[in-house]
């Protein structure tokens, strides 16, 4: 047989017009073997007439049984490896592993289980970094539970307040409030799980707060476990590779850097022309058309945040004008008469000194 590289030669030389007994020559072997070979659709694969009989083959049926008495427990090959070396067996451990892998049966892949939500119930909530350092880009990411429609907000960080007006503009879009929010354990939401007791957490302060002047529960997702709020973690995929991909290699293309401002004004007609309008794969639906149906089961919107908590907040007592002082009079004290003589005094006694003088 010859190797694939003479075989993809022959088939080219035969495309560009060489005879047989030419490609022969080319190659070096024989025309019949030419004329084979190009006669195959694909290079065939060398098989193993006779299968070669390896040192752990006398003991395939011991390790069969052994397993089979041990069902539905495992005995590891460690073991398995001791017993058969006392029975005689001189081969290595990487064998008896490679044997016991086509053994063991497979373990049933784990069953893919849709928790699908009523309307209104559940809107999952993520954030996507698509951007570190001096000029950082995060989305804001909220899917509901039943129609998938979804919000997005591009913002350059994460802090609380940021998450906090994101949810207000959510709302706003998606037209009401959910009875729950499902979050991962993003330190914004809670700070310690499970502090007072399994499933009581220490959340947020001034997120708990915003909770409740919404009316809604917070929910946390099971640790390490993404698929529990899996509705948008499938949306940011397709929201990174449908939305932020084209859009920052188009710009960067003409020599610019996609910003928050411009990211939200493309997402905002995005979400309403592509993402709203597309048949969603698990729903087969339009999630513009499911929302429809779902806002008549959302909570009113709330009063704004920002203003509710001006309100709630203390206000300070008025300040008290002081009475009116009487006013201050300055009293003006006569100057005394000035000490000085006029200056004809001075003249008529200098005249007297200077006559005295001469007499």
């Amino acid at each position: 047989m010859i190797p694939y590289e003479v075989y993809v030669e022959v088939q080219l030389l035969r495309k560009h017009g060489m005879s047989l007994r030419q490609i022969a020559a080319e190659v070096g072997c024989a025309v019949n073997t030419v004329r084979r070979h190009l006669a195959l659709q694909s290079l065939p694969k060398y098989e193993r007439k006779v299968k070669r009989v390896t040192k752990l083959a006398a003991f395939e049926d011991y390790l069969r049984e052994r397993q089979r008495a041990a069902a539905p427990h495992w005995i590891p090959a460690t073991v398995l490896y001791a017993e058969i070396v006392a029975r005689g067996y001189q081969g290595g451990q990487s064998q008896l592993r490679a044997f016991m892998r086509t053994v063991r049966p497979a373990p049933p892949a784990e069953p893919v289980v849709r928790f699908e939500t009523a309307m209104g119930d559940q809107l999952q909530v993520d954030w996507v970094e698509f951007r570190k350092g001096r000029a950082p880009l995060y989305a804001f990411c909220a899917t509901l539970g039943f129609s998938r429609a979804s919000y997005v907000e591009f913002v350059t960080d994460m802090k609380v307040e940021s998450l906090i007006a994101c949810h207000e503009h959510a709302f706003q879009a998606l037209g009401g409030v959910p009875r729950r929010v499902l979050y991962d354990n993003m330190k914004t939401v809670v700070l310690e799980r499970d502090v007072y007791g399994e499933g009581q957490h220490r959340y947020h302060s001034g997120f708990l707060d915003f909770a409740k002047h919404c009316g809604f529960v917070i929910k946390l997702c099971q640790p390490f476990r993404a698929k529990t709020k899996g509705k948008v973690e499938r949306f940011n995929g397709y929201l990174r590779r449908s939305f932020y991909v084209p859009l920052a290699s188009r710009l960067t293309q003409s020599g610019q850097q996609l910003d928050a401002l411009t990211a939200n004004i493309e997402v905002t007609r995005w979400l309403r022309e592509v993402a709203h309008e597309r048949v969603h794969g698990t729903t087969g639906e339009k999630p513009a058309a499911r929302l429809a149906e779902e806002r008549q089961h959302l909570q009113a919107l709330p009063a704004p945040w920002r203003a509710d908590v001006a309100a709630a907040r203390p206000q300070a007592p008025p300040a008290t004008v002081p009475p009116e002082r009487p006013p201050i009079v300055i009293e003006r004290i006569a100057e005394p008469a000035p000490l000085q003589h006029p200056l004809a005094v001075y003249d008529q006694l200098l005249a007297q000194c200077v006559q005295g003088a001469t007499a």
